[in-house]
């Protein structure tokens, strides 16, 4: 895997330069083209907190991975700056598709305006664009999720393991796409038991994105809700979700990791007994679907859903502790098939 640490923002030309030196791809200067060896080459354009973060990004990463090992895919992987704007992805985008990546996939909806200009650039490119469908275009595939599903499941999950009766929602940027998370959770809580309390705190406002990024504020913001008595926390909230965890772990309280199976991540190893349960999207299959497709000629575009009846998102069990709990999995299993079955029918907006 070649991991390209940042793409400078001097000109979209010396951006390319730089990225076709880095990962030994050949630059082009023919817009209409999608390749530019025989190899098949692939990219993504990671979100706020870049790999590492033990969740959004990390999934990612994990598609991209498994495309280099069963597919023969060459990778390419391009990092955030801090406090960038939408023309530092253009010219990263654009960096990507002229070095002959194809697909290249923007990690996040931060990415949708600039995958909407680069897109009509080079149209033999297919483009991925994770978490939006606000930009369409007949090269870009939006690969989106039924968050709100899996977590009306963490709902469920929190309220039967919870002994206070307060659970905790921090959600990282309030966004429409976070809202969908504390949506489905607050119901599958009140549903479960209606007298329960769920504190929902976000941890910055757009355009300040450092909530998904800076793990003292997840960490601060749970222990604010653990002295206010919840014993259940639950953060869409990526890098700086990793500090609510450490916090809830600290404090003997059970943890609700978002998007990986965080039980399983290597950096999380030291909380994981005190992670309850994960919400799974499957981003990782997502990437590895759209760059199988392109490879296959037969790339997919338009909105490509993934919910839980196929298991796009879910509620892992990874946790020994969590499967001993037969009442919370036995309410986690009855929620889900009511929900498959259209028995219920979870917001998307608080």
């Amino acid at each position: 895997m070649r991991r390209i640490t940042r793409i400078t923002t001097v000109g979209i030309a010396s951006a390319a330069l730089a990225l076709s030196a880095t990962a030994c791809g050949k630059s082009s200067n023919d817009s209409g083209s999608g390749t530019d060896s025989k190899a098949a080459k692939a990219a993504i354009a990671y979100d706020i907190g870049g790999r590492g973060d033990q969740s959004f990004n990390d999934a990612a990463y994990a598609g991209l991975k498994k495309a280099e090992d069963e597919l023969g895919v060459k990778g390419s992987e391009a990092e955030p700056s801090e406090g960038e704007g939408d023309a530092d992805k253009v010219q990263r985008l654009t960096a990507l598709a002229r070095a002959g990546n194809n697909p290249v996939i923007g990690v996040g909806f931060a990415y949708a305006p600039a995958i909407e200009k680069v897109a009509k650039a080079y149209p033999k490119t297919t483009f991925g664009l994770i978490d939006d469908t606000s930009k369409t275009g007949p090269n870009i595939a939006n690969l989106v999720f039924n968050e709100e599903q899996g977590s009306y499941l963490a709902g469920v999950a929190a309220a039967k393991a919870s002994k206070t009766g307060t659970v905790g929602f921090i959600g990282g940027v309030e966004v429409p796409l976070i809202k969908k998370f504390e949506a489905g959770f607050a119901q599958g809580v009140k549903d479960t038991n209606p007298k329960a309390k769920v504190l929902v705190q976000y941890l910055t406002q757009p355009p300040n994105f450092d909530g998904f990024s800076k793990p003292d504020l997840g960490k601060a913001a749970a222990q604010g809700q653990l002295d206010k008595g919840a014993d259940v926390i639950y953060a869409a909230a990526g890098l700086a979700g990793s500090g609510s965890i450490e916090a809830a772990a600290s404090a003997g309280k059970w943890a609700i990791g978002v998007d990986s199976d965080q039980y399983k991540q290597a950096g999380l190893s030291s909380y994981k007994e005190h992670i309850l349960t994960s919400v799974t999207k499957d981003v990782s299959d997502s990437v590895f679907n759209l760059i199988k497709s392109v490879k296959d000629g037969k790339p997919q575009t338009g909105e490509i859903r993934y919910g839980l009846a196929a298991d796009g998102v879910g509620l892992s069990d990874s946790n020994p502790a969590y499967k001993k709990m037969t009442d919370v999995t036995a309410a986690v299993e009855k929620a889900k098939k009511d929900i498959v079955d259209g028995k219920i029918t979870v917001k998307t907006a608080p």
